[in-house]
């Protein structure tokens, strides 16, 4: 049961951190633009509960970590959201631009939290080997949660953060009608994420489209991120 609550908190606490940092990150960098929005609505900070949506921050990511830690005996796949930082994007010189930054600001915030979590493996060496194991076991879930919440998020469809990059980036007419898919985009992220390997397997085609490029992009940047702080990579 010890060995239990020890692999959750293990995923819990990297996934709290990554998920918490990267709504700040969104705040910090509206306040350096001028937004002062998410100051005054107290969603400036950085305790988790600020930020906490029940069904995508709690019960979602909840019943998959345990399902996976009482069928898998691991953690292999989270999938969850927070409460979005308001952003009042008309007190920005450029609004679209401006947007386009803090939507960039998470998934950066990200991938900095990540090399901090590969720099950590080197002080870890230098702990006992039951506390470096458990160390070195939390650090590649810091990396593997940031570098997984950061990469999802560059997914090119609103709300999600690349969807909003996306709308800084195009000419402004199709930047708009790119906007408009904000309304239905979670219900877009979820038929390809959850909806298409199902039909895919209706059809006798056993893949994950979505899953597999975001694997194997995740992967290549955790090798990255291991070599950018010195730390061992291994195949």
């Amino acid at each position: 049961m010890s060995g239990l609550i020890l692999e959750l908190a293990l995923a819990v606490v990297p996934a709290v951190l990554a998920i918490t940092l990267h709504e700040a990150a969104h705040g910090y960098a509206a306040l350096a633009m001028g937004d002062d929005t998410a100051l005054r609505e107290g969603r400036l900070s950085l305790n988790p509960l600020r930020h906490v949506d029940r069904v995508g921050t709690v019960l979602l990511p909840g019943t998959l970590l345990l399902v996976q830690l009482l069928t898998l005996g691991r953690v292999a796949f989270l999938f969850g959201w927070a409460k979005p930082v308001p952003v009042a994007a008309w007190k920005f010189h450029n609004p679209r631009r401006g947007m386009m930054v803090v939507a960039a600001a998470g998934p950066a915030m990200n991938v900095f939290l990540a090399w901090l979590g590969a720099m950590s493996l080197h002080v870890s060496v230098l702990a006992t080997p039951w506390l470096r194991d458990v160390l070195g076991v939390l650090a590649f879930n810091f990396m593997l949660a940031n570098l997984a919440l950061g990469l999802f998020n560059l997914l090119p469809i609103p709300p999600l953060d690349g969807g909003r990059i996306m709308v800084g980036l195009l000419p402004r007419r199709l930047a708009a009608r790119w906007a408009r898919l904000e309304r239905v985009g979670i219900l877009l992220v979820v038929l390809l994420v959850f909806v298409l390997p199902l039909l895919l397997r209706e059809f006798g085609v056993h893949g994950d489209p979505v899953g597999a490029a975001l694997e194997f992009v995740l992967v290549r940047a955790i090798h990255v991120i291991l070599a950018l702080a010195g730390a061992p990579v291994h195949a």
